[in-house]
């Protein structure tokens, strides 16, 4: 990859990072080998945190790249979950699989072409009404997917209660609740995926 990066657009700790790791690109972002990993996928809206729980799972220096076709970016990076290695790709904002948008599109072909063994729908749980309906189009398109309600810290500061038991019955999927900014939960998510990934 060719690169024409100045010092003043990259600050010197990320050189420095790609430095010493010896993989990373001008941008410091590491160029990991994910290839024949089993993948998964995060998706949701815009603004609910889905890039922070991505960062929890796979740590601060991954593979930024567009997809095949497209100027739309994708993220990929490598994270460990019970002791195995996965691929973790974070995709494009999505509010519906009826896409509209190019970057809808490609999240929608990413998660029918590259068969992820486990695919976390990230909701902000104070708007967990408005979000609900991509993961019912999730499950009735046979994905194998998590919910994960993220940033209840705030829903629970606005006198919202969820009830993750009866919702995780009522749709018959995993329901995990995270304050990904807190690092709160993210031990329980993979606790949950490890025992998904194991019977999907």
């Amino acid at each position: 990859m060719n690169c024409n990066c100045s010092s003043t657009k990259t600050p010197w700790y990320k050189k420095m990072a790609s430095t010493l790791l010896g993989t990373g690109n001008c941008h410091g972002e590491v160029n990991q080998n994910t290839h024949g990993l089993d993948k998964i996928v995060l998706v949701g809206s815009p603004n609910v945190g889905k890039s922070l729980l991505f960062n929890r799972l796979t740590g601060a220096y991954v593979t930024v790249s567009n997809y095949p076709g497209t100027t739309v970016e994708v993220s990929r990076g490598r994270g460990k979950i019970g002791g195995k290695d996965f691929e973790i790709v974070d995709t494009p904002g999505m509010y519906s699989l009826m896409c509209i948008t190019e970057e809808e599109k490609v999240t929608r072909d990413l998660l029918f072409s590259e068969n992820p063994k486990a695919v976390l729908h990230v909701i902000d749980a104070k708007n967990i009404q408005r979000m609900l309906p991509l993961a019912a189009q999730l499950i009735e398109a046979e994905i194998p997917v998590i919910l994960v309600l993220n940033i209840m810290d705030e829903a629970e500061q606005l006198g919202l209660t969820i009830d993750v038991k009866k919702l995780e019955a009522e749709l018959g999927i995993p329901v995990i609740s995270t304050v990904a900014a807190l690092n709160a939960g993210i031990d329980r998510l993979k606790e949950r995926i490890e025992k998904y990934v194991q019977v999907a």
